[in-house]
């Protein structure tokens, strides 16, 4: 392979770019890596241009748009300037992608950029490519886009087999269009090959190490994801995400202090940058390692700093998704079912978060006997499943379908029908076993499976209940509430209450 030599991505910002130095300059050198993608601009936005790359590769969308759009300022003629600023809008492996509100923008953007062209065939490529994504077309679905994206995407690579950004682009848009539901992770494994590679020969390259962590987000793959995980941080830590990003596989292989670690620097990290989004979703995820390490205390001080965070957008659904997650993680994990019960359901939320809280009120409401106001809270979830699925949001839609047969499993187990809560857990645990989580999540809030376990202790079925927490514990190593029923199972006493 052709060894193109990578530019350190520094603060030695050009003067005319005084804004977005403002934005990032505090006090001591940027690290976001080793990128470098030359482009047929003015010679002066070069460097800068890299550095916006670096951005991107970071998911640090708001930098990069800054970024992008003073090298159009620069350059007005600089058709890849506005490709990059259109790039910020479509967040590949986050769902949705490619939010509605901003798709008018970046047609807009990308519009002026097929106009201005560039003067290489690359260049050409990569506009080209993304619009595809935004071509004008009522009749395509976003799923169809980030189709037409990836197919676009796959010459750039093989006409540009030698160039780094090329492969690296393309790996993340198969990642994009990875299903959740394909337990053979084909697309991931596609990405993999070809970054495994370009990692060897660009060790520094933070989209690399990056798609490497998303790619092996799976318990099959998690082992091989390790290496990634273990360098990213140090490849860009001037970027929130790449502090974070390596306890997705800490939290796959149940390593709970590293994942605490990498979120702790996340954390901090993404408030002295005003990042709301990034600093929520570190949250998440501390608070779910806290409870694996049984450390309550610092996951109560978590949600009492979440509740005093002052003008959540509750519209965008990562924000809105930590925020209503984090205090039903607790309530839920340590059994705290009156708590659970007085879950409020959050407003302008999107409707996939409020299932989540509709979900918690029910199986609050199921295990503390009240099966009557549970039941309607499986109403009000069955018409949430029905609202996503129409909207063509499969993933969430049976999601929530899975929510919905869990708080009906527990009324009937409260309402005297032990056979058909049974029924309706185990089918929900299948079905929810079938699909990988969204990286918005650690993980589901009370996983299916271990709920089967511990409604099969209630039921003194000992035997069947060690049977399905080793089974959660395989799917998801560490986990408290699995190795503490397994514990329980393989005792002989009368205590059947897990949480």
């Amino acid at each position: 392979m052709l060894r193109l030599r990578l530019v350190p991505v520094s603060l030695l910002l050009v003067a005319s770019l005084s804004s977005a130095q403002e934005m990032h300059d505090h006090g001591i050198p940027e690290r976001l890596g080793e990128v470098s993608f030359p482009i047929s601009c003015a010679p002066s936005v070069q460097e800068e241009f890299n550095r916006g790359v670096a951005l991107l590769h970071s998911f640090a969308y708001a930098s990069a748009e800054q970024t992008f759009r003073g090298i159009a300022r620069i350059d007005p003629q600089c058709g890849m300037a506005l490709w990059g600023v259109a790039m910020t809008y479509f967040h590949q492996v986050w769902s949705p992608n490619l939010p509605l509100s901003v798709f008018p923008a970046g047609q807009e953007e990308m519009l002026e950029a097929t106009r201005l062209s560039a003067k290489s065939d690359r260049e050409r490529g990569f506009i080209h490519a993304l619009g595809a994504l935004y071509q004008e077309s009522d009749s395509l679905t976003p799923s169809m886009r980030t189709v037409a994206y990836e197919q676009a995407m796959t010459e750039v690579a093989r006409k540009n087999d030698k160039d780094v950004e090329s492969q690296v682009f393309y790996a993340l848009a198969l990642l994009a269009n990875a299903s959740p539901t394909d337990k053979t992770h084909a697309k991931q494994k596609q990405a993999i090959d070809l970054l495994e590679p370009l990692n060897r020969e660009y060790p520094n390259h933070p989209g690399i190490a990056h798609y490497l962590i998303h790619a092996c987000d799976s318990q099959e793959l998690a082992e091989r994801g390790l290496p990634a995980a273990r360098a990213y941080a140090q490849i860009a830590p001037s970027a929130p995400h790449a502090l974070h990003m390596p306890s997705h596989i800490f939290t796959r292989l149940g390593l709970w202090n590293d994942s605490i670690a990498s979120n702790l620097a996340s954390r901090q990290a993404a408030h002295q940058h005003g990042d709301m989004l990034d600093e929520l979703h570190a949250m998440d995820y501390l608070v779910y390692a806290y409870l694996q390490t049984g450390s309550d205390k610092e996951v109560r001080q978590l949600v009492q700093d979440m509740k005093a965070m002052p003008n959540l957008d509750m519209s965008r659904f990562g924000i809105a998704y930590a925020a209503t997650a984090i205090p039903i993680r607790y309530a839920v994990e340590r059994g705290r079912w009156k708590d659970a019960a007085s879950t409020g359901v959050p407003t302008g939320a999107p409707p996939s978060v409020v299932a989540i809280a509709v979900w918690s009120k029910g199986m609050g409401l199921a295990r503390t006997g009240h099966v009557k106001d549970a039941r309607e809270d499986v109403d009000r979830l069955r018409q949430i499943e029905a609202q996503l699925r129409a909207s063509g949001d499969t993933y969430w839609s049976t999601q929530t379908g899975v929510l919905a047969s869990e708080v009906m499993a527990w009324s009937a187990q409260a309402g005297g029908d032990p056979h058909q809560a049974l029924v309706l857990l185990r089918a929900a645990a299948d079905q929810e076993d079938a699909v990988e989580k969204q990286p918005v999540t650690p993980g589901p809030i009370l996983p299916a499976r271990e709920q089967l376990g511990d409604l099969l202790l209630q039921q003194e079925q000992r035997e069947l209940a060690l049977k399905e927490f080793q089974t959660a514990l395989a799917g998801a190593p560490g986990r408290r509430g699995a190795l503490l029923g397994i514990a329980q199972a393989s005792r002989h006493d009368d205590r059947a209450e897990l949480y």
